[in-house]
């Protein structure tokens, strides 16, 4: 009953707009969280029951779950710069962002028609992720220059926070009709749609498509060339900071191939596999605020550090010969402290060191080296387990994580010191 009421009250904006007056955030900060929760829900309804669906009921390999969980993560890769570019070059952040969560509500009415085939799944997973490449830089545009550079860690953490609450209800929603219909996936991609379209319906009606820092089309300063926008790789501080991205991008195993390993490792019924995601949304949805918060006080690098290093916690525990279920739940919570330390906390290191007329081009570039690095390290994750099995697999990742992160350490600090043209 708890669960069902809080539930509930996460889809108030309400609830969501008090507590973002307490926290000196914008409106519009809320309202693209609003989207992304609607559309989080659509999303991880269908990421819950993929790896269910694909490795219990279609007998795919480890090899083949990384292939299509890689592509998840990393198709998005394949635009994210573009879009990025055209929302800083046309100044309508807004309306790009409005084209990929469009193309990603028509992804799922085609999961229906994908049938029983690998390859057919893989396809259009590849074209509801585009579509989230296509969104996704020119909304954390919408965020940063919606927001003072102070607070941007705080404010990402607010859209993280209504992001996560959506990967909480989208799992629960998902379990509730596999149990009441079970094996009946396409009845979960039915109701995935509608969540999609709703939340392009809030991002149409209400997010402001230009906030307060943001460039104006009518200033008489000409919009900002291709050349302009590739010239930020010229930056050492951009530079060094998507450097640090894929390093620790390559070394960080998804949650998805986490989880089959966990319950490789426990045996629970498969049924039960969409609550792991509930956990860690759970956990994420809790921590991202504050997280942010001691972000914007302490330092954004140091806590994003601790948040890669919460990793070793669940690659430790699949390096034990057995596992409980109160290690296991611990894993889960360290999983959305990860995520909550990590994901909004790239994004303000970018924000705060780009120019406002390149924000989407820069946020895009950050999201493509990171969604490329997903890509490598989940597909070879899923090798490295079909050939040395999985603590084999586990132990390789987490000595090249601490490698990482001893690498990482002088790059992000010197993506906060050297000057923008030194």
């Amino acid at each position: 009953m708890y669960q069902v009421e809080a539930s509930k009250a996460l889809l108030k904006p309400k609830l969501w707009a008090r507590r973002s007056a307490r926290l000196n955030v914008p409106r519009n900060v809320v309202m693209l969280g609003m989207v992304s929760m609607l559309t989080d829900v659509s999303s991880e309804m269908v990421a819950t029951i993929l790896p269910l669906y694909l490795v219990f009921s279609l007998g795919a390999s480890p090899l083949a779950l990384g292939a299509i969980d890689g592509t998840y993560r990393g198709a998005a890769a394949l635009v994210q710069v573009i879009s990025g570019f055209a929302a800083d070059r046309w100044r309508r952040p807004k309306q790009v962002a409005e084209a990929g969560y469009g193309i990603s509500a028509v992804g799922k009415v085609a999961l229906v028609a994908a049938g029983n085939t690998i390859g057919g799944i893989g396809a259009i997973v590849a074209f509801d992720r585009i579509g989230k490449g296509i969104r996704t830089a020119p909304r954390d545009a919408l965020i940063s220059l919606s927001s003072s550079k102070a607070g941007l860690a705080t404010a990402f953490g607010v859209h993280r926070a209504m992001d996560s609450a959506g990967a909480m209800l989208g799992p629960l929603i998902a379990f509730g009709i596999l149990l009441a219909a079970p094996a009946r996936f396409d009845a979960v991609f039915v109701v995935s749609t509608f969540f999609a379209v709703l939340g392009v319906a809030v991002l149409v009606l209400t997010v402001q498509g230009r906030p307060k820092r943001a460039p104006r089309v009518d200033d008489g300063t000409p919009p900002p060339s291709l050349r302009a926008a590739l010239g930020l790789v010229r930056d050492r501080r951009v530079v060094v900071l998507l450097i640090a991205a894929a390093v620790l991008s390559l070394t960080s195993v998804s949650d998805a191939m986490l989880y089959v390993g966990l319950q490789r490792k426990i045996d629970f019924e498969p049924a039960v596999f969409p609550l792991l995601y509930v956990i860690t949304a759970v956990a994420f949805m809790g921590l991202a605020i504050p997280v942010g918060q001691l972000a914007d006080r302490v330092g954004r690098v140091p806590v994003l550090l601790c948040g890669y290093a919460l990793l070793f916690v669940v690659y430790g525990a699949l390096l034990m010969s057995s596992l409980g279920y109160g290690l296991l739940v611990l894993c889960l919570l360290g999983l959305g402290g990860y995520f909550a330390a990590t994901e909004g906390v790239f994004a303000a290191l970018a924000g705060a060191i780009l120019p406002e007329e390149l924000q989407a081009s820069g946020l895009g570039m950050l999201t493509t080296v990171i969604s490329i690095g997903n890509l490598v390290s989940s597909v070879a994750f899923g090798a490295l387990w079909l050939t040395l099995g999985l603590k084999g697999a586990v132990l390789v990742f987490a000595v090249a994580l601490a490698l990482a992160i001893a690498a990482a350490v002088p790059l992000l600090l010197r993506s906060q010191r050297t000057p923008v043209h030194g």
